[in-house]
């Protein structure tokens, strides 16, 4: 996975890839991206062509708030999360059912996450309150992520989640009140040709900084990268149940 803070040239354009969701929409100019960027003033707009909106001028602020929060963020391959808005951590302990887990296993776990039987470490997050709703992490694997997770987590309501697959990049979802919007997303992928222009646009604003972007998508606004290098508020287990269907 590319370090994070690496922003895309609009002097680039948008890149092709693989999960364009949105067909035959008018495309981004690299001008008015540009606004948005790290360097407004790169391009100048043609003739007739609207700058920002009041609404974008705001997203591209909040991309720059969050980013400078999490700066610190480093190397995150192999992490799982979801970011949920509107609920904090208790609410997402109590919506998954989650309990203390064991003192001996989460003590082994942090010292050697890997050497854990992966049923029992995939069951193991720590979920903290940040303003805008909370976020549910594991530093060693996709738990966070898994389908049946992020449908309790999002009732009535929305979560974004992602795991820095290792092997083949970040992976993220999208899942709004139980039901997946989005699957093999890729945050802090940058711009792709066929992406509706407001998701252009996201895309820029977060350029490479994939844990910025996801707590974008559901409103959340970290202070610091605590939600997601740690300590969690908490540390909980899941039930035993099959997350991969919900």
């Amino acid at each position: 996975m590319a370090p994070q803070g690496r922003h895309r040239d609009a002097r680039v354009g948008p890149a092709r890839c693989g999960h364009a969701r949105t067909r035959g929409a008018r495309p981004e100019t690299g001008g008015r991206l540009s606004l948005a960027g790290p360097t407004p003033h790169l391009f100048r707009l043609p003739e007739g062509e609207p700058g920002l909106s009041e609404a974008d001028s705001a997203a591209a602020q909040e991309g720059r708030r969050r980013t400078a929060a999490l700066a610190e963020i480093g190397y995150c391959d192999g992490t799982g999360l979801a970011c949920v808005a509107g609920i904090d951590a208790q609410e997402a302990v109590r919506r998954l059912a989650a309990l203390p887990p064991d003192a001996a296993l989460l003590a082994e776990l942090l010292d050697d996450p890997y050497g854990v039987d992966t049923d029992d470490s995939l069951r193991i997050v720590g979920v903290t309150t940040v303003p805008g709703g909370c976020v549910v992490t594991q530093p060693w694997g996709y738990g966070p992520q898994m389908p049946g997770v992020q449908a309790m987590l999002s009732a009535g309501t929305v979560c974004y989640g992602m795991y820095a697959n290792p092997k083949s990049g970040n992976q993220g979802s999208l899942v709004r009140d139980g039901v997946v919007e989005g699957w093999d997303l890729h945050p802090g992928g940058g711009p792709c040709t066929g992406m509706a222009p407001e998701e252009v646009l996201t895309a820029y604003i977060y350029g490479s900084h994939e844990i910025a972007e996801c707590c974008a998508h559901a409103g959340l606004f970290p202070a610091d990268p605590r939600p997601f290098t740690g300590p969690p508020d908490l540390w909980v287990e899941l039930p035993e149940r099959d997350y991969w269907q919900h």
